[in-house]
């Protein structure tokens, strides 16, 4: 069906990246997929979709197929993943299906890691494999988990945030938090409903984090942003303006389960391996590695060096296309798969 490249796809719950082998990165489109409610035909998939949330005749339902990183509805994801594969493929046939690698989160149970490949393989791959999103964001980030020697990533999704110290090309100690930059999104709507009796949508909350929203309580300058609702006593629309003190306050509590998560596999982590990280810092990848503040919060919270990765967002699909060329990395990380420490 598709053409014989190895692919590597970042199966995100906000955002699906694809990598494919000599080409890099050749889609980026948010995991929104929207379909007709009678016939279940795919009318729209990804930017245009996406585009479609909250906006939708009764007859249309725009929704995201995944949930804190795991498949909620399996045939919508499948049809999803189909265009995309297909679309990354430039919408070309091939006689030869690709050799698929796909991303997941490092706490998933083996049912639904077995969705993920049967969704794959439904949507033309000739071969599934699965790589966990702490290591690929590593290898994406550039580090080289080879050594003997640890380096601790955390990614920050979507739909969760990966904890992961690595060494010697596989996970010592992991956490996976369902939390990440969607339940922010929530935090805030929440927020604004509480606070101003207004109903926002989850996309009015996402922009409200990426203009003002921070992780560290801001200074004497506090941005400020006008957003606009529908009035829950009057039912009319309403304008309010929100500044970056309140959506810090919204967002603390999701924040602090984050450092906790980060507290708690460093507690996991041997003295070797510790000496290690303070020598090298933390390493941050994903979506919410762009909030601003939030190296700062958790450097203060570890007393760590934290750094940002270049191109955060696209460290995990950079990964996948850096294990292709190396498979052995898969392997070697499904062999060591009943030796780490998750918690």
């Amino acid at each position: 069906m598709f053409g014989g490249s190895d692919i590597g796809v970042d199966l995100g719950t906000a955002n699906v990246l694809v990598f494919m082998k000599g080409k890099g990165i050749v889609l980026q489109e948010p995991s929104v997929v929207a379909t007709d409610k009678e016939s279940g035909k795919v009318i729209a998939v990804g930017s245009e979709a996406r585009r479609m949330l909250g906006r939708t005749p009764g007859n249309i339902i725009a929704t995201r197929p995944l949930r804190d990183g795991v498949i909620a509805d399996y045939d919508v994801t499948e049809k999803m993943l189909r265009y995309f594969l297909g679309k990354a493929d430039g919408g070309r046939k091939f006689f030869f299906r690709p050799r698929v690698i796909v991303c997941i989160p490092s706490g998933v149970t083996g049912v639904e890691e077995r969705a993920v490949k049967q969704a794959t393989i439904q949507a033309g791959a000739r071969e599934a494999h699965l790589i966990e999103e702490p290591l690929a964001a590593a290898l994406g980030a550039g580090l080289d988990i080879s050594q003997p020697s640890g380096s601790m990533v955390v990614d920050i999704g979507g739909g969760t945030s990966d904890i992961a110290v690595l060494s010697l090309g596989g996970i010592v100690c992991s956490k996976s938090l369902r939390v990440g930059g969607d339940k922010i999104d929530e935090a805030i709507v929440k927020y604004i409903r509480k606070e101003y009796n207004l109903a926002v949508g989850d996309r009015t909350g996402e922009e409200l984090k990426i203009e003002i929203g921070t992780a560290h309580p801001p200074g004497t300058e506090s941005k400020v942003m006008e957003i606009r609702g529908r009035d829950m006593v009057s039912g009319l629309p309403r304008a309010v303006r929100v500044s970056s003190f309140q959506a810090h306050a919204a967002i603390k509590e999701i924040l602090d389960i984050i450092v906790g998560g980060i507290k708690g596999v460093l507690e996991l982590t041997s003295p070797e391996l510790a000496a290690d990280i303070v020598n090298k810092g933390i390493i941050m990848t994903g979506g919410g590695a762009l909030l601003e503040g939030i190296d700062r919060l958790i450097s203060e919270e570890t007393g760590l060096p934290v750094y940002v990765a270049e191109d955060p967002l696209s460290c995990v699909a950079k990964g996948t296309g850096r294990a292709l060329s190396n498979m052995s990395v898969i392997s070697a990380a499904n062999k060591g798969k009943n030796f780490k420490k998750i918690i």
